[in-house]
Protein backbone atom coordinates (compact mmCIF):
# COMPACT_ATOMS: atom_id res chain seq x y z
CA UNK A 1 0.00 0.00 0.00
CA UNK A 2 1.74 3.41 -1.20
CA UNK A 3 1.88 6.20 1.65
CA UNK A 4 -0.47 8.88 0.84
CA UNK A 5 2.43 11.23 0.20
CA UNK A 6 3.05 8.45 -2.90
CA UNK A 7 -0.17 8.11 -3.61
CA UNK A 8 -0.61 12.65 -3.60
CA UNK A 9 2.73 12.37 -5.88
CA UNK A 10 1.52 10.21 -8.22
CA UNK A 11 -2.24 11.64 -8.85
CA UNK A 12 -0.37 15.33 -8.78
CA UNK A 13 1.90 14.05 -11.90
CA UNK A 14 -0.70 12.02 -13.74
CA UNK A 15 -2.84 15.50 -14.17
CA UNK A 16 0.12 17.12 -15.49
CA UNK A 17 1.58 15.02 -17.25
CA UNK A 18 -1.82 13.72 -18.82
CA UNK A 19 -2.97 17.26 -19.11
CA UNK A 20 0.39 18.60 -20.67
CA UNK A 21 0.40 15.62 -23.06
CA UNK A 22 -3.69 16.58 -24.30
CA UNK A 23 -3.09 20.06 -25.52
CA UNK A 24 0.72 18.79 -27.30
CA UNK A 25 -1.00 15.99 -29.20
CA UNK A 26 -3.76 18.38 -30.31
CA UNK A 27 -1.42 20.40 -31.37
CA UNK A 28 1.00 17.79 -33.42
CA UNK A 29 -2.85 16.83 -34.92
CA UNK A 30 -2.93 19.86 -36.24
CA UNK A 31 0.56 20.12 -38.17
CA UNK A 32 -0.37 16.78 -39.58
CA UNK A 33 -0.40 16.94 -43.71
CA UNK A 34 -3.29 15.00 -45.05
CA UNK A 35 -2.93 16.28 -49.08
CA UNK A 36 -0.53 17.52 -50.73
CA UNK A 37 2.21 15.90 -48.57
CA UNK A 38 5.45 15.42 -51.29
CA UNK A 39 4.99 18.87 -53.00
CA UNK A 40 8.18 20.88 -52.77
CA UNK A 41 6.12 23.88 -52.19
CA UNK A 42 5.03 23.86 -48.75
CA UNK A 43 2.25 26.26 -49.88
CA UNK A 44 0.37 23.63 -51.32
CA UNK A 45 0.48 21.13 -48.76
CA UNK A 46 -2.67 20.48 -46.56
CA UNK A 47 -2.93 20.54 -42.90
CA UNK A 48 -5.30 18.61 -40.91
CA UNK A 49 -7.58 21.28 -39.59
CA UNK A 50 -10.78 19.77 -38.58
CA UNK A 51 -12.03 21.33 -35.48
CA UNK A 52 -15.57 19.77 -35.07
CA UNK A 53 -13.80 16.61 -35.47
CA UNK A 54 -11.62 17.70 -33.17
CA UNK A 55 -14.37 17.99 -30.72
CA UNK A 56 -16.29 14.80 -31.09
CA UNK A 57 -13.07 13.25 -30.17
CA UNK A 58 -13.06 15.39 -26.51
CA UNK A 59 -16.16 14.04 -25.73
CA UNK A 60 -15.05 10.50 -26.74
CA UNK A 61 -12.76 10.92 -24.33
CA UNK A 62 -15.23 12.66 -21.44
CA UNK A 63 -17.74 9.41 -22.11
CA UNK A 64 -14.93 7.00 -21.38
CA UNK A 65 -15.61 8.63 -17.98
CA UNK A 66 -18.84 7.31 -17.68
CA UNK A 67 -17.65 3.82 -19.17
CA UNK A 68 -14.89 3.71 -16.68
CA UNK A 69 -17.54 4.84 -14.11
CA UNK A 70 -19.99 2.10 -14.71
CA UNK A 71 -17.74 -0.67 -14.81
CA UNK A 72 -16.57 0.32 -11.89
CA UNK A 73 -19.14 0.07 -10.30
CA UNK A 74 -20.30 -3.62 -11.39
CA UNK A 75 -16.89 -4.52 -9.83
CA UNK A 76 -17.73 -3.27 -6.81
CA UNK A 77 -21.15 -4.00 -6.46
CA UNK A 78 -20.34 -7.89 -6.82
CA UNK A 79 -17.70 -6.53 -4.15
CA UNK A 80 -20.46 -5.07 -1.59
CA UNK A 81 -18.21 -2.19 -1.53
CA UNK A 82 -19.32 1.58 -2.07
CA UNK A 83 -19.90 3.08 -5.32
CA UNK A 84 -16.82 3.78 -7.28
CA UNK A 85 -17.56 7.53 -7.58
CA UNK A 86 -18.54 8.05 -3.83
CA UNK A 87 -16.33 11.41 -3.11
CA UNK A 88 -16.31 11.23 0.48
CA UNK A 89 -14.97 14.94 2.43
CA UNK A 90 -11.14 14.83 2.85
CA UNK A 91 -10.05 15.70 6.63
CA UNK A 92 -9.36 19.14 5.61
CA UNK A 93 -12.54 19.65 3.79
CA UNK A 94 -13.86 22.73 5.51
CA UNK A 95 -10.76 24.37 4.57
CA UNK A 96 -11.25 24.18 1.18
CA UNK A 97 -14.51 24.44 0.92
CA UNK A 98 -14.94 28.14 -0.10
CA UNK A 99 -12.45 27.17 -2.45
CA UNK A 100 -14.10 24.96 -4.59
CA UNK A 101 -16.42 27.60 -5.32
CA UNK A 102 -13.66 29.95 -6.98
CA UNK A 103 -11.52 27.52 -8.63
CA UNK A 104 -12.51 27.11 -12.10
CA UNK A 105 -10.42 24.42 -14.32
CA UNK A 106 -9.22 25.07 -18.14
CA UNK A 107 -10.58 21.72 -19.31
CA UNK A 108 -13.86 19.16 -19.13
CA UNK A 109 -12.98 19.39 -14.66
CA UNK A 110 -16.54 20.67 -13.98
CA UNK A 111 -16.88 23.03 -10.89
CA UNK A 112 -17.74 21.14 -7.84
CA UNK A 113 -20.09 23.20 -5.50
CA UNK A 114 -20.69 21.92 -2.22
CA UNK A 115 -24.46 21.16 -1.36
CA UNK A 116 -25.86 22.40 1.86
CA UNK A 117 -27.47 19.22 2.88
CA UNK A 118 -26.31 16.33 0.89
CA UNK A 119 -29.07 13.75 1.47
CA UNK A 120 -31.88 16.38 0.75
CA UNK A 121 -30.80 16.95 -3.05
CA UNK A 122 -32.56 15.22 -5.90
CA UNK A 123 -30.83 12.26 -8.21
CA UNK A 124 -29.96 13.37 -11.25
CA UNK A 125 -32.01 10.69 -13.00
CA UNK A 126 -34.23 10.53 -15.94
CA UNK A 127 -35.56 13.50 -17.80
CA UNK A 128 -33.29 15.62 -15.42
CA UNK A 129 -30.23 14.06 -16.94
CA UNK A 130 -30.77 16.39 -19.87
CA UNK A 131 -30.17 19.25 -17.66
CA UNK A 132 -26.36 18.54 -18.39
CA UNK A 133 -27.06 19.18 -22.30
CA UNK A 134 -26.83 22.66 -21.43
CA UNK A 135 -23.06 22.86 -20.13
CA UNK A 136 -22.55 20.26 -23.39
CA UNK A 137 -23.50 22.53 -25.51
CA UNK A 138 -21.44 25.02 -23.79
CA UNK A 139 -18.18 23.02 -23.52
CA UNK A 140 -19.00 21.82 -27.33
CA UNK A 141 -18.61 25.77 -28.71
CA UNK A 142 -16.29 26.52 -26.53
CA UNK A 143 -13.92 24.04 -27.64
CA UNK A 144 -14.21 23.89 -31.26
CA UNK A 145 -13.41 27.88 -31.23
CA UNK A 146 -10.54 26.99 -29.31
CA UNK A 147 -9.51 24.44 -31.59
CA UNK A 148 -9.75 26.74 -34.16
CA UNK A 149 -7.73 29.27 -32.38
CA UNK A 150 -5.39 26.56 -31.89
CA UNK A 151 -4.60 26.52 -35.58
CA UNK A 152 -3.18 30.63 -34.98
CA UNK A 153 -1.32 30.28 -31.75
CA UNK A 154 1.36 28.28 -30.56
CA UNK A 155 0.20 25.57 -28.06
CA UNK A 156 1.76 27.52 -24.82
CA UNK A 157 -0.15 30.87 -25.53
CA UNK A 158 -3.43 28.79 -26.12
CA UNK A 159 -2.78 27.44 -22.78
CA UNK A 160 -1.75 30.88 -21.17
CA UNK A 161 -5.14 32.58 -22.95
CA UNK A 162 -7.75 30.20 -21.39
CA UNK A 163 -6.31 31.58 -18.01
CA UNK A 164 -8.91 34.12 -18.63
CA UNK A 165 -11.40 32.13 -17.63
CA UNK A 166 -10.91 32.97 -14.08
CA UNK A 167 -12.04 36.38 -15.14
CA UNK A 168 -15.29 35.12 -16.78
CA UNK A 169 -16.22 32.72 -14.35
CA UNK A 170 -15.71 35.42 -11.21
CA UNK A 171 -17.96 37.84 -13.63
CA UNK A 172 -20.63 35.31 -14.00
CA UNK A 173 -20.20 33.49 -10.28
CA UNK A 174 -21.92 37.37 -9.51
CA UNK A 175 -23.84 38.01 -12.17
CA UNK A 176 -25.75 34.33 -11.71
CA UNK A 177 -24.84 32.79 -8.59
CA UNK A 178 -24.93 35.55 -6.64
CA UNK A 179 -21.54 35.32 -5.34
CA UNK A 180 -19.79 38.54 -3.67
CA UNK A 181 -15.77 38.60 -5.24
CA UNK A 182 -13.34 39.74 -2.01
CA UNK A 183 -11.02 43.00 -2.59
CA UNK A 184 -8.16 40.51 -3.26
CA UNK A 185 -10.09 38.42 -5.52
CA UNK A 186 -10.92 41.52 -8.21
CA UNK A 187 -7.38 42.84 -7.59
CA UNK A 188 -6.27 39.50 -8.65
CA UNK A 189 -8.77 39.31 -12.01
CA UNK A 190 -7.33 42.57 -12.93
CA UNK A 191 -3.88 40.96 -12.78
CA UNK A 192 -5.11 38.08 -14.92
CA UNK A 193 -6.61 40.83 -17.79
CA UNK A 194 -3.23 42.70 -17.82
CA UNK A 195 -1.22 38.66 -17.96
CA UNK A 196 -3.47 37.51 -20.74
CA UNK A 197 -3.18 40.60 -22.71
CA UNK A 198 0.55 40.83 -22.67
CA UNK A 199 0.55 37.54 -23.65
CA UNK A 200 -1.90 37.67 -26.30
CA UNK A 201 0.13 40.55 -27.27
CA UNK A 202 3.53 38.69 -27.65
CA UNK A 203 1.45 36.26 -29.82
CA UNK A 204 0.42 39.35 -32.21
CA UNK A 205 3.75 40.99 -32.22
CA UNK A 206 5.56 37.72 -32.89
CA UNK A 207 3.24 35.79 -34.91
CA UNK A 208 3.96 31.96 -35.07
CA UNK A 209 6.14 30.86 -38.45
CA UNK A 210 3.78 29.76 -41.50
CA UNK A 211 6.59 27.48 -43.61
CA UNK A 212 3.97 27.64 -46.00
CA UNK A 213 4.01 31.27 -47.31
CA UNK A 214 7.27 33.69 -48.37
CA UNK A 215 8.73 36.17 -46.56
CA UNK A 216 6.80 39.30 -47.73
CA UNK A 217 3.10 37.31 -48.15
CA UNK A 218 3.94 36.15 -44.36
CA UNK A 219 3.56 39.17 -42.53
CA UNK A 220 0.28 41.28 -42.88
CA UNK A 221 -0.91 37.72 -42.99
CA UNK A 222 0.29 36.09 -40.02
CA UNK A 223 -0.23 39.10 -37.57
CA UNK A 224 -4.10 38.85 -39.17
CA UNK A 225 -3.99 35.14 -37.86
CA UNK A 226 -2.58 35.44 -34.37
CA UNK A 227 -4.73 38.36 -33.80
CA UNK A 228 -7.88 35.72 -35.06
CA UNK A 229 -6.09 33.00 -33.06
CA UNK A 230 -6.06 35.12 -29.84
CA UNK A 231 -10.25 36.86 -30.06
CA UNK A 232 -11.37 32.90 -30.71
CA UNK A 233 -9.40 31.58 -27.47
CA UNK A 234 -10.40 34.51 -25.42
CA UNK A 235 -13.65 34.32 -26.76
CA UNK A 236 -13.98 30.57 -26.47
CA UNK A 237 -13.26 31.52 -22.51
CA UNK A 238 -17.22 32.79 -22.16
CA UNK A 239 -18.83 29.35 -22.81
CA UNK A 240 -16.62 27.55 -20.69
CA UNK A 241 -17.32 30.49 -17.75
CA UNK A 242 -21.04 29.70 -18.54
CA UNK A 243 -20.92 26.00 -18.51
CA UNK A 244 -18.99 26.20 -15.20
CA UNK A 245 -21.75 28.21 -14.25
CA UNK A 246 -24.79 26.58 -15.58
CA UNK A 247 -22.49 22.91 -13.99
CA UNK A 248 -22.51 24.61 -10.13
CA UNK A 249 -26.39 25.52 -10.52
CA UNK A 250 -26.92 22.03 -11.38
CA UNK A 251 -24.80 20.56 -8.80
CA UNK A 252 -26.17 22.69 -6.14
CA UNK A 253 -30.05 21.59 -7.04
CA UNK A 254 -29.12 17.76 -7.54
CA UNK A 255 -27.00 15.12 -6.62
CA UNK A 256 -24.40 14.63 -8.90
CA UNK A 257 -20.86 13.21 -8.49
CA UNK A 258 -18.02 14.59 -10.91
CA UNK A 259 -17.57 11.64 -12.64
CA UNK A 260 -20.57 11.21 -13.72
CA UNK A 261 -20.88 14.84 -14.69
CA UNK A 262 -18.39 14.69 -16.97
CA UNK A 263 -19.35 11.38 -18.51
CA UNK A 264 -22.71 12.67 -19.56
CA UNK A 265 -21.34 16.08 -20.64
CA UNK A 266 -19.26 13.36 -22.90
CA UNK A 267 -22.36 11.89 -24.38
CA UNK A 268 -24.51 14.56 -24.74
CA UNK A 269 -21.66 16.64 -26.46
CA UNK A 270 -21.01 13.68 -29.00
CA UNK A 271 -24.66 13.10 -29.53
CA UNK A 272 -25.31 16.90 -30.58
CA UNK A 273 -21.98 16.83 -32.53
CA UNK A 274 -22.90 13.83 -34.21
CA UNK A 275 -25.96 15.25 -35.05
CA UNK A 276 -24.47 18.68 -36.26
CA UNK A 277 -21.83 17.10 -38.71
CA UNK A 278 -24.46 16.19 -41.64
CA UNK A 279 -26.28 19.36 -41.17
CA UNK A 280 -23.22 21.59 -41.41
CA UNK A 281 -22.15 19.48 -43.85
CA UNK A 282 -25.86 20.22 -45.98
CA UNK A 283 -25.85 24.11 -44.86
CA UNK A 284 -22.03 25.15 -45.68
CA UNK A 285 -20.15 22.45 -46.28
CA UNK A 286 -21.00 21.13 -49.34
CA UNK A 287 -20.95 24.58 -51.01
CA UNK A 288 -17.07 25.05 -49.40
CA UNK A 289 -15.34 21.78 -50.02
CA UNK A 290 -12.50 21.18 -48.19
CA UNK A 291 -13.91 23.45 -45.49
CA UNK A 292 -14.02 23.02 -41.41
CA UNK A 293 -17.56 21.94 -42.05
CA UNK A 294 -16.59 19.62 -45.51
CA UNK A 295 -17.76 16.00 -43.65
CA UNK A 296 -16.88 13.64 -46.01
CA UNK A 297 -12.95 15.37 -46.54
CA UNK A 298 -12.59 15.07 -42.31
CA UNK A 299 -13.53 11.92 -42.34
CA UNK A 300 -11.37 10.85 -45.06
CA UNK A 301 -8.45 12.45 -43.75
CA UNK A 302 -8.53 10.65 -40.53
CA UNK A 303 -9.22 7.14 -41.47
CA UNK A 304 -6.32 7.54 -44.02
CA UNK A 305 -4.12 8.96 -42.37
CA UNK A 306 -2.61 6.76 -39.06
CA UNK A 307 -0.91 9.76 -37.70
CA UNK A 308 -4.00 11.52 -36.93
CA UNK A 309 -6.36 8.63 -36.01
CA UNK A 310 -4.05 7.02 -33.54
CA UNK A 311 -3.44 11.06 -32.25
CA UNK A 312 -7.18 10.96 -31.78
CA UNK A 313 -6.77 7.84 -29.96
CA UNK A 314 -4.14 9.27 -27.59
CA UNK A 315 -6.34 12.58 -27.76
CA UNK A 316 -9.10 10.46 -26.04
CA UNK A 317 -7.24 8.32 -23.22
CA UNK A 318 -5.03 11.38 -22.17
CA UNK A 319 -8.79 13.46 -22.02
CA UNK A 320 -9.93 10.41 -19.87
CA UNK A 321 -7.00 10.37 -17.32
CA UNK A 322 -6.89 14.03 -17.03
CA UNK A 323 -10.51 14.03 -15.69
CA UNK A 324 -9.80 11.06 -13.44
CA UNK A 325 -7.03 12.62 -12.21
CA UNK A 326 -7.84 15.80 -11.65
CA UNK A 327 -10.81 14.72 -9.74
CA UNK A 328 -8.67 12.45 -7.77
CA UNK A 329 -6.28 15.02 -6.91
CA UNK A 330 -9.31 17.33 -5.91
CA UNK A 331 -11.12 14.58 -3.41
CA UNK A 332 -7.50 13.66 -1.73
CA UNK A 333 -5.69 16.76 -1.96
CA UNK A 334 -7.77 20.09 -2.33
CA UNK A 335 -8.93 22.46 -5.15
CA UNK A 336 -6.32 24.60 -4.37
CA UNK A 337 -3.96 21.99 -5.71
CA UNK A 338 -5.54 21.33 -8.33
CA UNK A 339 -5.77 24.77 -10.09
CA UNK A 340 -1.90 25.08 -8.99
CA UNK A 341 -0.53 21.69 -10.93
CA UNK A 342 -3.13 23.39 -13.70
CA UNK A 343 -0.79 26.37 -13.69
CA UNK A 344 2.41 24.31 -14.10
CA UNK A 345 0.75 22.83 -16.87
CA UNK A 346 0.88 25.61 -18.73
CA UNK A 347 4.65 26.03 -17.94
CA UNK A 348 5.16 22.42 -18.99
CA UNK A 349 3.85 22.70 -22.20
CA UNK A 350 5.37 26.12 -23.24
CA UNK A 351 8.95 24.19 -22.11
CA UNK A 352 7.77 21.32 -24.61
CA UNK A 353 7.07 23.21 -27.34
CA UNK A 354 10.37 25.03 -26.81
CA UNK A 355 12.25 21.90 -26.92
CA UNK A 356 10.26 20.85 -30.44
CA UNK A 357 11.26 24.13 -32.06
CA UNK A 358 7.45 24.57 -32.30
CA UNK A 359 8.34 28.08 -31.24
CA UNK A 360 10.87 30.41 -29.95
CA UNK A 361 11.54 31.90 -26.71
CA UNK A 362 9.94 35.54 -25.56
CA UNK A 363 10.45 37.73 -22.69
CA UNK A 364 7.02 39.37 -23.66
CA UNK A 365 5.38 36.20 -23.22
CA UNK A 366 7.03 35.65 -19.71
CA UNK A 367 6.38 38.84 -18.34
CA UNK A 368 2.43 38.14 -19.19
CA UNK A 369 2.67 34.09 -17.74
CA UNK A 370 4.33 35.85 -14.67
CA UNK A 371 1.70 38.13 -14.20
CA UNK A 372 -0.60 35.85 -15.20
CA UNK A 373 0.33 33.05 -12.95
CA UNK A 374 0.85 35.25 -9.81
CA UNK A 375 -2.89 37.06 -10.11
CA UNK A 376 -4.42 33.35 -10.80
CA UNK A 377 -2.43 31.88 -8.00
CA UNK A 378 -3.94 35.11 -5.44
CA UNK A 379 -7.24 34.30 -6.81
CA UNK A 380 -6.94 30.79 -5.79
CA UNK A 381 -5.84 32.04 -2.66
CA UNK A 382 -2.54 30.05 -2.92
CA UNK A 383 -0.94 33.15 -2.56
CA UNK A 384 -1.65 36.28 -0.30
CA UNK A 385 -1.40 39.54 -1.48
CA UNK A 386 1.21 41.33 -0.15
CA UNK A 387 -1.24 44.68 1.03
Amino acid sequence: MPSPLRHAAVLAAGMLLTGTFNTLLTKHQDQQCVGNCDDPDPSKRELFEQPVWQTLTMFYGEMLCLACLYVAGLFQRSASSPAADDYQPIPDAESNADIADDVPTTDALPVVAPVSDESSAKPLTGWATLYMWLPATCDLLGTTLMNVGLFFTTASVYQMLRGAVVVFSGLFSVLFLGHRLERFQVVSLAMVVVGVTIVGLSNIISPPVDPSRSATAMAEHDVFKATLGVVLVLGAQIFTATQFVVEEKIIRNFHLTPLRAVGLEGSFGAATVMAAIPILHITIGRSHPGSYFDAPAGFQQIVQNPSVWQTSIYIMISIALFNYFGLSVTRYLSATSRATIDTCRTLFIWMSSLALGWETFSWIQVIGFAILVYGTFIYNRVVSLPF
